[in-house]
Parts: C-alpha cells; sequence; structure tokens
C-alpha cells in the first residue's frame, strides 16, 4: 500500500475519529455538548409550563407540591445533578436529597423528555416546582406521567411508614373503638428468618405478585385479599415470620386476640374496623376451636375467613397460626379460606447452619457433623430452643456447639424413656399379677428419667427442680406424659 495513497489517508481519518471520541468521552467536553443539543431543542421547539406551588392563596400547603418533591428526590438525576440540598429524613439515619433554587433535572415517560426546576413563586413568595414539556407530548402524557408520581410515592410512603401493631380490647359498653396501636419493633426480616431458602423465595415471590393484582382480582370478581395457613411446634418462627411478611409489604399488624371476642358479631365488627394495607392475625385457631367454652362458633369463623363480611376492605392478608393442622374441621382449611400452607418444622440440619451463621457468625465446625448425624437420627430441637443455647454460649460457639449436641442427646434419650414408661404401663395394665416387678422396673425409669431432666434443664436455664419428691415426681409425670416440656 503506496503511502499518501486515498485508502491510507481515509484508514488515519477513521482513527483520528476515534482517538478524539475517545478524548471526549473522559471529558466534560461531551457534557457541554450535550447542554447546547438541548438548548438548541428548547429554541426551535415549543415547551409548555405547568407549575406546582408549595402554597395556595389562602396559605395551606400544597399536599401535590410535596408528593413531587418526594417522587424527584428519588430520581437518579438529583444525584448526579451539579447543584442538591442534602437534608436529614423523618428517620435519624436518613439523608433526603432535595432540589436546589434554579436547578433542573431532567425525566422520561414513555418516550418523552421531561425537565423540572425548583423555582421562586413571584405571586405568593413561595417555592414552586415547575414541569417543562413538549406541547405535543402534553395531551399524551401528562394525565398519565401525574398518576405515575403518585404512584411511585405511595410506594415510597408505604416502606418508609411506621409499621403499627393493633390489638383489641374488651366489648365494653362506651368503648370508643376496639383497636389500640403500638410501633411494631420487631426487627424480623425476609433475610433473617430461619426456613428453607426455596420456600423462603416462593413466598416472596407470591407476596409480591399479590401486590401488583390488584386488576387480576377485579377482573376475576374476587376480593383482593390473600390468607395464609403457619402451623408448627412452639418455637418454630411462625411470630417472627409475621413480622417478617410485615416488614416485606410494609403493612400494619392486627393481632385478634379471640379471648376478647364476645361473639360472631363482635368478630365482625372487628373485621370492619380494619384498614386496607394490612396483616389480620389469628393466632393458634386449632387450639382455639378445640375449646369447649368458645365465644365464636364455628360458623362464625368461617364467615370470618371468606364470608361476605371479609369483602369489606382490599388488599389484606389473613394469617392464621397452629400447632396441628390434622384435628381441624376440613372446611377451614379448604381452597378459598386458606390459599397457602406453609409448614414450620423443627430444627433441621439446613436451619441449624443458618442459626449458627446468624448467631454466632459461623459457617463451619468441626462438630457440625456430629450435629448433622444427630439431627438426621430422629432427635431435634426447635429454633427458639437452639437460639436461647446459642445466645448463653455466644462467646464461645464450641461451647455452644456441645451444649446443642448434649440438649439434642438429652431429648433422644428423654423420648426413649417415655416410650419404654408407655411400654411398661401397657404391660402392667395387661399383666395385673404383675404390679410388683412394674412398680420395681418404674421406679428405676423414675430415678434416671429425673436425672435426665435435671441435665436438660441445666442446659436450657428454663426450668427449675424443686427440692422436693413430690415435686419430681409431679414434674415426670408431666414428661411422661407428652414426652417434652
Amino acid at each position: 500500500m503506496v503511502p499518501g495513497s486515498p485508502v491510507v489517508l481515509f484508514f488515519l481519518a477513521i482513527i483520528i475519529v476515534l482517538l478524539v471520541l475517545r478524548f471526549l468521552s473522559k471529558t466534560s467536553f461531551l457534557q457541554i455538548l450535550v447542554i447546547c443539543w438541548r438548548s438548541f431543542e428548547d429554541r426551535f421547539f415549543v415547551h409548555q409550563l405547568f407549575k406546582v406551588p408549595q402554597f395556595n392563596e389562602n396559605f395551606q400547603e400544597n399536599q401535590l407540591y410535596l408528593k413531587v418533591s418526594t417522587y424527584l428526590s428519588s430520581l437518579p438525576a438529583v444525584e448526579d445533578s451539579n447543584f442538591t440540598n442534602l437534608f436529614s429524613g423523618p428517620k435519624s439515619n436518613d439523608i433526603v436529597l432535595h432540589l436546589d433554587v434554579k436547578q433542573v433535572i431532567h425525566d422520561t415517560f414513555l418516550g418523552a423528555r421531561i425537565s423540572w426546576s425548583n423555582e421562586r413563586h413571584e405571586a405568593h413568595g413561595c417555592r414552586a416546582l415547575v414541569l417543562k414539556l413538549r406541547k405535543k407530548d402534553k395531551r399524551r402524557i401528562l394525565k398519565t406521567y401525574l398518576q405515575h408520581i403518585l404512584s411511585v410515592v405511595e410506594e415510597i410512603e408505604q416502606k418508609n411508614k411506621e409499621i403499627k401493631l393493633c390489638m383489641n380490647l374488651d366489648n365494653k359498653p362506651g368503648e370508643n373503638g376496639r383497636w389500640r396501636s403500638v410501633p411494631l419493633t420487631h426487627p424480623a426480616t425476609m433475610d433473617t428468618v430461619v426456613i428453607d431458602g426455596d420456600l423462603k423465595n416462593k413466598v416472596k415471590a407470591d407476596l409480591e405478585w399479590f401486590l401488583k393484582s390488584k386488576q387480576y382480582y377485579q377482573r376475576l370478581g374476587r376480593v383482593w385479599k390473600r390468607s395464609y395457613l403457619l402451623y408448627g411446634a412452639s418455637g418454630t418462627g411462625k411470630s417472627s415470620f409475621i413480622a417478617a411478611m410485615s416488614r416485606f409489604l410494609s403493612f400494619d399488624v392486627y393481632d385478634i386476640d379471640m379471648s376478647k371476642v364476645s361473639d360472631d358479631s363482635d368478630l365482625k365488627m372487628l373485621l370492619l374496623q380494619t384498614t386496607n394495607r394490612s396483616l389480620i392475625v389469628v393466632e393458634d385457631v386449632d387450639r382455639y376451636l378445640a375449646e369447649k367454652s368458645r365465644t365464636v362458633t364455628l360458623s362464625g369463623m368461617l364467615n370470618f375467613m371468606d364470608g361476605i363480611i371479609s369483602s369489606c376492605g382490599e388488599e389484606r392478608l389473613m394469617v392464621f397460626t397452629m400447632n396441628a393442622k390434622d384435628k381441624v374441621d376440613e372446611a377451614v382449611l379448604r381452597p378459598g379460606r386458606i390459599d397457602v400452607h406453609i409448614h414450620f418444622p423443627l430444627c433441621d440440619f439446613s436451619a441449624f447452619k443458618s442459626l449458627a451463621n446468624n448467631y454466632l457468625g459461623v459457617k463451619e465446625h468441626k462438630l457440625f457433623p456430629q450435629v448433622e448425624e444427630i439431627l438426621q437420627g430422629g432427635s431435634s430441637l426447635s429454633p427458639a430452643e437452639i437460639g436461647e443455647i446459642m445466645i448463653s454460649n455466644r462467646n464461645s460457639p464450641t461451647r455452644a456447639l456441645r451444649s446443642i449436641i448434649t440438649a439434642l442427646q438429652t431429648r433422644s434419650e428423654a423420648r426413649r424413656f417415655n416410650k419404654a414408661g408407655q411400654k411398661l404401663t401397657e404391660n402392667k395394665s395387661s399383666s395385673p399379677s404383675e404390679d410388683e416387678s412394674s412398680d420395681a422396673g418404674s421406679t428405676v425409669l423414675c430415678r434416671e428419667s429425673v436425672h435426665t431432666v435435671r441435665e436438660f434443664r441445666k442446659l436450657y436455664g428454663l426450668l427449675r427442680l424443686g427440692s422436693r419428691r413430690k415435686e419430681e415426681s409431679s414434674d415426670l409425670g408431666t414428661i411422661d406424659k407428652d414426652g417434652s416440656r
């Protein structure tokens, strides 16, 4: 190829252009070109301005100004702008960005370019947010854009609001409202609750879908609500999961104490006094329905769950908890009344590792295989019991794990002795002539069982043994009856 030929010159020109563009991309000169182009657009396109003043003519605060200000503060363009004011937010650790006077930021919506500026409103001597867009885009996007702003602000306010825990009072004449509220300060989140990872992701996806499904429910002609059943033994994390759901959705919690409900009508009135975007919780439903002296009938409970009264409100979750669902009337559990069933089992090895990571900061340990072997052998504790042991031994992970191993072994021995006691009882009832030998056998069982229970209680620090034989035999009788405390 001959130097100075047109082909060589062409390639040299391309290389020079690429070098110039690369240089411009790393300098502010490109930004200057963008500003010049926008200025050119402003001169040759017809725009229309809309002002949102901070106060009206009566010096009353304009709520739309506050909402637009919140929306603009959430835009990435505010952080990228040259002039931005920093203010403390509603919470002590929050920092909020606000437009500076004469500052202009840009937004896009449905392909249209929109600009906002913060100016002083001359007529009232206060600030005003000024919306600027092309006239040809006004009819196409203005109303939709403003609705978009309100929707985004509602989501922001919902996430930042203080979540309340509401509790029902006794039904007394003259009471002004049955609900009393306190801030829900439970720290549980979807990240900290210990349940199966796949199950947690499915629940989060289901809740996110529910929040966006208003039109879907309306098209089906169904009430926009969803019901969950959380069932499992005490201490398996059901209450913590409810708090995590509340924080995930930013919903208030209405916890209904059934002992303070006088009858079916009273339960309906409590439901009518709840708000939209809330969790309505009824705990230990199985125990309540098993009570002979309950004040709400089964029919009243069913109507509360999915009767016509439950349609007086929307975007609500109804959450019911049970220890076990096998003895509950099938009508309570049918689809429509209960949409999602979530089982909370005793601690398995996967849950144990999550607890060890959360409580002790330990992801792997030489004692993990021994814990896994015992858990696979059928012995188990609730997450609450294991968590308590870890808290008590938080400064020594090894001591905590050894204590858990001892507790699991003790639980396994207690169950074995319980089964042996049941077999001795059956033999005694079937063979009256062997009373004396049975008594001797039961005495040996009692001594070993008491010794085992003492070790178990000493590890947990939850119970104390009395010094009298009568109290010891009473405690033993309780353990022999159900196999656990």
